[in-house]
């Protein structure tokens, strides 16, 4: 395979599982490394205004809920989109896998449109509704518009890159992350400081960079020559509404994750609220951030395995779906495992880079060990979930995407604080929802594998309900 994308990438049905998932995970690891230090630097460089720097990361954090509901619309165009193109190429249907692009394009400047027309609209309601007091308002909302006046792009940028990786180029798409991180590392303190700009111009910077890559992004689409384009036709941007449909419920289980995260988080920073102030608001930020530079790396194996996974399931190799799988999840599990050494044994070390505030360093600290007592199985859960969607299994993706945080974490989140009369009991919800939802998901995991098992290669996948 070519690098300029000409070339199909015939491989992800031959070459040695292993080798496809270094090749397509690694470059994936990597951008989503990057994409969660990219989400990192805002809220270090934020701590660290003088005299504002704990209730600027405390505002930082109200904003959390409503940037998982853009995230949430974003991947329900995007991964949706992603997830067909890969499976389409496994078919050699390209000229269906162009219109699905071309369709991700428009869907996603209209709903990035519509958010911010409703977040502009309402912008002070939601955020005192996420949490925001009279003290962290202003940085939430100085922060938020911003973001909100780029959503567009943002959505964009993020589902492109998407469908570049999927497409058979994950090393572009790596490419074009590592140039956005690097470049907002650069551009933030320019903003913050330099201009004197505070919380306003880490939201600036960070539009800035999501707009170049995504200007290049674009150019790579638009080339002719690619065997997965952009159509030169005004006529191919109007939305097919049947591949809408399709791709949409594929994205549907990531949307419904993404959203249940933002109302789960709300509830958080409401009770962290209530029962810490505006302090434990911003030491579950703190945490949020440094778990999610973990998770970021288990979506990077994610990200790899799924254009191997779609193509060899359209491609009907059964065989080569499972050994993706099992290979992935042990890989994942080995980076939440690493990533609970960290939090366990140097919580101090990693919260210190956020804030130099005793009081917020002790909150932090405490409450990434007692949030991540169990972090080894999270990875597996993750991957688990990854395959049902990249399968097309729409209704057990969503089952398990909305079981942890919605069925079992939410009741603890106000259970728990009741009986502990602490903000402890917050933070002991994770494990406990966590445990419950990796149980759940190993039983279904299992009942695929053996479902698969049964699969000679070429067979009709029917049997497993797939809806692809």
């Amino acid at each position: 395979m070519s690098n300029n994308g000409t070339a199909i990438p015939t491989e992800l049905g031959t070459k040695p599982i292993g080798a496809l998932i270094k090749q397509y995970a690694v470059p994936g690891i990597i951008a989503m490394t990057a994409s969660s230090l990219y989400n990192m630097v805002d809220s270090i460089y934020i701590g660290h205004i003088a005299d504002v720097g704990s209730l600027s990361i405390a505002g930082l954090a109200i904003t959390f809920p409503l940037m998982n509901i853009s995230t949430a619309i974003g991947t329900l165009v995007g991964v949706g989109a992603a997830t067909m193109i890969s499976v389409l190429l496994g078919q050699k249907n390209y000229k269906v896998a162009c219109k699905v692009l071309s369709n991700e394009v428009t869907l996603n400047i209209l709903s990035g449109l519509l958010f911010t027309l409703v977040t502009l609209l309402w912008m002070d309601p939601i955020l005192r509704f996420f949490g925001a007091s009279d003290a962290t308002l202003p940085f939430a909302r100085s922060y938020m518009t911003v973001i909100a006046l780029g959503n567009a792009v943002t959505h964009l940028y993020f589902g492109l890159n998407s469908v570049v990786r999927a497409s058979g180029n994950p090393k572009l798409a790596m490419g074009l992350t590592l140039f956005t991180v690097a470049s907002n590392a650069i551009l933030d303190p320019i903003f913050i400081f330099v201009l004197d700009m505070g919380v306003q111009g880490a939201a600036i910077a960070t539009v800035l960079c999501q707009l170049m890559s995504l200007i290049y992004t674009l150019r790579y689409f638009f080339n002719q020559n690619n065997f997965l384009h952009l159509p030169l036709s005004v006529k191919m941007f109007r939305v097919d509404w049947k591949i809408a449909k399709d791709s949409l419920a594929i994205g549907m289980g990531p949307f419904l994750m993404n959203l249940a995260s933002c109302i789960v988080v709300l509830f958080i920073n409401q009770q962290l609220v209530k029962w810490g102030g505006d302090l434990a608001v911003g030491a579950y930020g703190i945490v949020n951030r440094l778990v999610f530079l973990f998770i970021m790396i288990v979506m990077g194996f994610n990200q790899g395995m799924q254009p191997i996974a779609g193509f060899n399931f359209g491609a009907r190799l059964y065989g080569r779906v499972r050994e993706v799988y099992l290979k992935t999840a042990m890989w994942a599990t080995l980076v939440t495992t690493l990533g609970w050494i960290v939090f366990q044994f140097f919580p101090e070390a990693a919260v210190n880079i956020f804030t130099n505030d005793p009081v917020l360093l002790e909150k932090s600290a405490r409450g990434l060990q007692m949030m991540n007592i169990v972090f080894p199985i999270v990875g597996f859960q993750m991957v688990t979930t990854n395959l049902f969607q990249c399968l097309g299994m729409v209704r057990k993706s969503i089952f398990l995407s909305l079981s942890r945080q919605l069925l079992f974490l939410l009741p603890c989140i106000y259970i728990l604080p009741a009986l502990l009369e602490s903000e402890i009991g917050v933070w002991y919800s994770f494990p406990i929802s966590d445990t419950i939802a990796a149980i759940i998901t190993g039983i279904m995991a299992w009942g695929l594998l053996v479902k698969l098992a049964k699969l000679q290669d070429g067979d009709d996948p029917s049997i497993l309900g797939s809806q692809i």
